[in-house]
């Protein structure tokens, strides 16, 4: 990489840990940055995994407040998540890399359809425990929520853009809890399942270690940051970010 390209990816790394803490799909900013510079689709993907993950644990370091009582909810949702984790990343490296090729640019676009829905599907959400009038039968979410992270998390593994939007989408319809507390549930499994990844890769994938670095320095640093101020950013700002950003990537993987 030329010193233009690092600092971009450097740049890109601090967006997308920024990003992931408040909502996820920080990778929308830092694959299309990687495919720039011109990595392999695969490579770029399993590099972002590796870099993310100080990211995300530094994000959810930074909610830490907001875990206390969730112990018990975190442990039963990770022990799914870590499975269909693992079953992602080994689908990424055993499927051909044409079909990556073409599933991807089909992943971006579903990423980005939950990404501008999000707003409306919590607003449904919330109508329909209102109108309920009463909390979940399962405070855990039961075998619903367990099974949709189970997926949720597969499609992480396998690629990680807007897996915490997943995640939030998945617990707003089955928790009965404040947003902000589901959030850091979901800063503490997005860092599980990256990290069972990122391990997975680390034997049998090729990765770029300058990528994998720079991000994970710029991660960490953004985890910090939208963990701090991520809550008095303007939600619709964050969604156009990453719109525009995950449409660039759908027109490069397209036009490669």
């Amino acid at each position: 990489m030329s010193i233009w390209e690092q600092l971009a990816v450097f740049a890109a790394g601090i967006g997308a840990g920024t990003i992931n803490a408040i909502v996820g799909s920080g990778t929308l900013i830092t694959f299309p940055v990687l495919l720039a510079t011109g990595l392999p689709p695969v490579t770029a993907n399993v590099s972002n995994t590796l870099g993310l993950v100080p990211g995300a644990i530094s994000g959810a370091i930074g909610y830490r407040k907001e875990l206390a009582g969730q112990r018990a909810r975190i442990l039963r949702l990770a022990s799914v998540s870590l499975v269909g984790g693992l079953a992602g990343a080994t689908l990424l490296l055993t499927l051909p890399s044409d079909s990556f090729d073409t599933i991807v640019p089909v992943l971006i676009g579903l990423a980005l359809v939950l990404v501008v829905a999000q707003p409306r599907l919590a607003a449904a959400l919330r109508r329909r425990r209102e109108a309920a009038g009463t909390d979940p039968a399962h405070p855990d979410g039961g075998p619903a929520l367990l099974a949709g992270m189970t997926v949720a998390s597969a499609y992480g593994g396998y690629f990680g853009a807007a897996q915490g939007v997943l995640y939030l989408g998945l617990m707003g319809l089955f928790l009965n809890d404040d947003l902000q507390r589901t959030n850091a549930v979901k800063n503490v499994i997005a860092a599980l399942v990256n990290g069972i990844a990122a391990v997975f890769f680390l034997f049998v994938a090729e990765f770029d270690w300058t990528a994998v670095l720079l991000i994970a320095i710029g991660s960490t640093l953004g985890g910090q940051i939208g963990a701090k101020v991520g809550r008095r950013l303007p939600p619709t700002v964050l969604r156009g970010v990453i719109v525009t950003v995950g449409l660039a990537a759908i027109a490069q993987l397209v036009l490669r």
